[in-house]
């Protein structure tokens, strides 16, 4: 693979007018399509199989009329402050705007407040229910309009009125969030970089690439069910890996710049390298989100699907427009005045990176840096012992929504329950006497706790099935809602063996509960099955066997850290004055699950970037502590920026005024927290620290049978060593005498440096910024008796060339080879 990206890149790179042209027919096309194709958002849960979703699909077919499937909305009135609503003109009024909704054409049947008794018992507060023909992402914008207009007409007669339920379309997230996410990755990119150019690619690709995955999954709301907040996961997670992608590899670009290579062959082997990682992290992203969909449940379906597309969106356009765009930039990326006063620092020899300072502490402190990290992800995790889930309703909605609005005007005045009534239903198909069967579940029903109120049994035109509807005392996401649900279900099985009747509950309520229950119970395998992958994609990647288990726990680490977060913010109320809480509620179904596939990509993310740099410094010879400083010394600051890129990113959408939304953005942003700094930049080297060589111990016969997976492009340097030419340098200076057997060849390359001297001394360069600075006529003064890598005099003539060590060169290790006289 990394030879094929060598390739892509050089090509790009070549080919940039074109490449270019193509992508803006791509953003053409989908911009286009997305204005001509477009459908409507949904988020409706449904699950086969279940109980709620059997007693829908019998109310289906038994109360055709009912639309039992069909989206719902409620148009809740409140008369103005000192009126009531009982009076002739508000009857009057809300009479026209009940009957102007039944003119709509998707409309199956609305429900008269006055007529259905939905009017509080101070007369201030009422609610017309409205049941549509079409599920919840079918209803179109004329319909839309018509709730628009019909709260818009009542709020002119005086009255105040909201909108609830499925059918209502969402409102608009801000867009605040992309915006403050983007100021600080730029901020980030360019203290990185040191150059503005060089700090905009990155930005100018992810604009680009999460634009087009946008309008993409615009385009396919027409064909599918989407759900309103598949998008902005697909947002979040897409303008976040690709500003990483795209800093990987032009960081990459500009090492190989600075290491002598002509433009075009840095970027090929920018994207030979890095590149590979790219594509590795991107498909381990993609495989974690896909695999939501084996749940089966429409809605994480639609935002794995969604999310993974932006990655993938994400990953190819780094692997094309980039270096194209790296082309039209050319050694103007390298400019910069940030940039040349860092590396006129470097030339003087002063100080370390904060990421080798760090690295160099770890490891002296092994013991103690494991000890107080897992220390304090164990505290964070603790709330987590204590997760709640439910699925979201208008109650996490804004505050200034209409959703919201309408959802605590019902509370206020009818009581919580109102907000989730519960469907229940009795199949007498198979049962001799069906109004007994009916008439026992009414009585059974009346002497529950928490139950407001139990409306008489409706059957339908045979007679055998009956659907009684219940209102709980408690909300609809409250344990106690919950507890209901099962105490009624229990009675189940008495009704079977008294009548032979079969009874089942159902309603939003008793689908988002059977829901959550599905994906609690999923949440524990889909775990499992990720951090199985985990382990033998890390195998692959690093041919060990503690270095995978070790990201995995690490990973185990950061998911129930942020789980515990989430719990004690969004559950408990800890800190909810600081990210904008407004009321506690039980955490978001599909947050967890949704959480573990993205922490897995991002920490598979940072483990190979991280740890890729210091497999390769000890496969080359460095002792192990060596090998993780110098891991830091060449990834801290990239992935140090990424990360901090990422929280930006993700952080920003606290500011959304949605608890869906908002959860998800504090729990990516610690989770990328948490496994960036805690895990991958100080357990992992700690560990790596106290294992020593073991760390990249692989059992023979394993290492026989394993296919070589080569992230880190180590094939390609050896084909692109292979092809360069190996000059010998003589006695007095000149290149001439290879043949002449006065010396021969070490089997190593000489790296950035100047050969120079009567002796053929060499003088590394003591890093890649100062072979960058070295002009090509600037000779170094070499020491004594040293000379080129590539070379060591061998006997005169008729003698055997004496056997020398192979020299090792640059990271401030100079040997001099004896000379043979």
């Amino acid at each position: 693979m990394a030879t094929f990206l060598y390739r892509l890149g050089r090509l790009a790179f070549r080919r940039r007018r074109l490449v270019l042209m193509l992508w803006i027919v791509v953003m053409a096309a989908v911009g286009i399509g997305s204005t001509r194709v477009s459908g409507t958002t949904s988020d409706s849960f449904t699950l086969p199989g279940t109980q709620s979703q059997k007693a829908i699909d019998l109310l289906e077919k038994e109360f055709p009329q009912a639309a039992a499937n069909g989206a719902t909305a409620r148009v809740v009135f409140e008369a103005p402050k000192g009126e009531k609503l009982t009076s002739d003109a508000h009857k009057a009024e809300i009479g026209s705007l009940v009957a102007k909704l039944q003119k709509s054409p998707q409309v199956a049947n609305v429900s008269d407040p006055f007529q259905s008794r939905q009017v509080s018992r101070s007369g201030t507060i009422a609610f017309a229910g409205v049941t549509y023909k079409v599920a919840q992402g079918d209803v179109n914008d004329a319909a839309q309009d018509v709730l628009k207009e019909v709260a818009a007409d009542g709020e002119k007669s005086g009255l105040v009125v909201s909108l609830g339920g499925n059918a209502v379309k969402a409102e608009s997230a801000s867009k605040a969030a992309e915006l403050i996410g983007l100021v600080v990755a730029a901020v980030a990119l360019v203290i990185t970089f040191g150059s503005l150019l060089a700090a905009g690619l990155p930005l100018l690709t992810a604009i680009l690439g999460v634009l087009a995955a946008i309008l993409a999954v615009t385009i396919a709301t027409e064909f599918w069910d989407v759900a309103s907040q598949a998008t902005t996961l697909a947002l979040m997670l897409g303008l976040a890996v690709a500003i990483d992608y795209a800093l990987f590899i032009v960081s990459r670009y500009r090492n190989e710049i600075r290491d002598g290579h002509e433009p075009e062959e840095a970027a090929g082997r920018a994207l030979g390298t890095a590149g590979s990682a790219v594509v590795f992290a991107g498909l381990t992203v993609i495989i974690a989100l896909a695999g939501l969909s084996v749940i089966g449940i429409q809605m994480l379906t639609s935002m794995g699907l969604a999310a993974a597309f932006a990655v993938a969106v994400a990953v190819v356009i780094a692997l094309t427009l980039l270096p194209a765009l790296l082309g039209f930039a050319g050694m103007r990326i390298m400019k910069g005045k940030l940039l040349t006063r860092r590396m006129k620092a470097l030339e003087r020899g002063e100080g370390e990176a904060m990421g080798v300072r760090w690295a160099r502490f770890v490891t002296r402190n092994p013991v103690r840096t494991l000890l107080a990290s897992v220390a304090v992800l164990g505290l964070l995790a603790i709330p987590a012992m204590s997760l709640r889930m439910a699925l979201p309703d208008d109650s996490t909605k804004a505050p200034d929504s209409t959703q919201r609005i309408a959802y605590d005007t019902i509370a206020r005045g009818f009581g919580d329950g109102f907000n989730g009534p519960l469907t229940v239903v009795v199949d007498a198909r198979d049962s001799d006497n069906p109004q007994t069967a009916a008439e026992s579940t009414t009585a059974m029903l009346g002497k529950l706790d928490d139950i407001a109120s139990v409306r008489p049994a409706a059957f339908n035109p045979d007679g055998d099935v009956a659907i009684i509807g219940v209102v709980p005392e408690s909300a609809p996401t409250s344990e106690t809602t919950k507890d209901l649900v099962s105490t009624i279900r229990d009675h189940g099985a008495s009704l079977h063996t008294d009548t032979g009747a079969d009874l089942m509950v159902t309603g939003t309520t008793a689908v988002n509960i059977d829901v959550s229950a599905k994906l609690g119970e999923a949440m524990v395998p889909y775990l499992a099955i990720v951090v199985g992958l985990a382990l033998i994609l890390l195998l692959l990647v690093f041919r060990s066997i503690l270095v995978p288990l070790k990201a995995a726990l690490g990973f185990l680490l950061s998911v129930v850290a942020t789980l515990g977060v989430l719990v004690a913010v969004f559950q408990w109320g800890w800190l909810s004055d600081v990210f904008g809480v407004d009321q506690t509620a039980p955490i978001v179904s599909v947050l967890p699950i949704l959480l573990i596939g993205v922490i897995f990509g991002l920490a598979m993310d940072y483990e190979v970037f991280l740890v890729t740099r210091m497999r390769e410094e000890y496969v080359h010879g460095a002792e192990p502590t060596e090998a993780i400083v110098s891991g830091f010394r060449h990834g801290a600051r990239v992935v140090t920026a990424a990360a901090v890129i990422m929280i930006s990113v993700f952080a920003g959408f606290l500011l959304d005024d949605t608890a869906i939304v908002k959860s998800i953005g504090l729990g990516l942003a610690a989770a990328v927290l948490f496994d960036a700094f805690v895990v991958r930049m100080t357990i992992v080297p700690a560990v790596m620290t106290l294992v020593g060589r073991r760390a990249w111990a692989l059992p023979k016969w394993l290492d026989r049978v394993m296919p070589d997976v080569d992230v880190e492009g180590e094939k390609l340097r050896q084909v692109l060593e292979a092809k360069q030419p190996h000059t010998s340098v003589n006695g007095d200076g000149s290149d001439d005498d290879r043949d002449s057997g006065r010396h021969t060849d070490v089997d190593s390359l000489v790296g950035a440096g100047v050969v120079s001297g009567s002796g053929g001394a060499y003088t590394p360069a003591r890093s890649r910024q100062e072979a960058a600075l070295t002009p090509p006529d600037a000779v170094l003064t070499p020491p004594e008796g040293a000379l080129t890598e590539t070379d060591v005099p061998a006997a005169e003539a008729g003698e055997q060339p004496a056997k020398t060590p192979r020299a090792r060169l640059g990271k401030g290790l100079r040997k001099r080879l004896p000379r043979k006289s």
